[in-house]
This record gives C-alpha cells, sequence and structure tokens, in this order.
C-alpha cells in the first residue's frame, strides 16, 4: 500500500457530512470538504464528459451542487491530477515489461554469439 487514501474516502464520508475538520481542535484549521455520495457522482459523471469546465459551467455545477464555484474548480484540478498520475503509473509500468523483456532478449542473444 502506498500510504494514500482512495478516491472515495478523499472525497465522500459514509454519513454525507460536509465540512469536518481534519484537526481535533478546529482553531483557525481549514477544513476538509465532505462530499455526499450523489454530489461525488454527479461530479464524476460531468468530469467524463468534460475534464475541464468553462466558467458557466463551475458556476452551473455549484449551484446544482450547492457548492461554490471554487470548491468545483479545486475538485475538478485534483481528479485531472489524479488521472494523470494512475496514467503514468499505467506507463511506468508498461515501460518496466518492456524493459525486463528486453535485458532477457539481450541476454539470450549475448549467449548466442
Amino acid at each position: 500500500s502506498t500510504g494514500k487514501r482512495s478516491e472515495r474516502e478523499e472525497d465522500t464520508d459514509p454519513q454525507g457530512s460536509r465540512g469536518i475538520s481534519d484537526d481535533e481542535d478546529g482553531d483557525n484549521s481549514r477544513k476538509k470538504l465532505r462530499l455526499s455520495k450523489d454530489q461525488s457522482v454527479i461530479l464524476e459523471e460531468t468530469f467524463k464528459d468534460h475534464s475541464t469546465l468553462n466558467p458557466k459551467q463551475k458556476q452551473a455545477l455549484a449551484k446544482q451542487l450547492g457548492l461554490r464555484a471554487r470548491q468545483v474548480e479545486v475538485w475538478f484540478q485534483n481528479r485531472r491530477a489524479r488521472t494523470k498520475l494512475k496514467q503514468t503509473e499505467v506507463d511506468c509500468e508498461f515501460l518496466r515489461r518492456c524493459c525486463e523483456n528486453l535485458t532477457e532478449e539481450n541476454r539470450r542473444l549475448q549467449k548466442e554469439v
């Protein structure tokens, strides 16, 4: 395990509550946004259609979800970053396998020589 939370843990809370602080004391600390399951589903579906939003789309989605436009904007930024990271991990694994295959083929050819 990489120690990272899953997307579901990051974005949703089983009770669907929002704004729970990560710190116990709560003095001037930023509160982590907790999205309801419905909010997460709508955001994910919207992301599938459009990975970026124009200002009007962002404002309309924020209004629909009961969030601020900035919260929607940050969610999309984070989601794009996670998507890019996952693709990078897939690409890295593919290249690792190619490297292993080429190394093995190189050994085999050197034996023939």
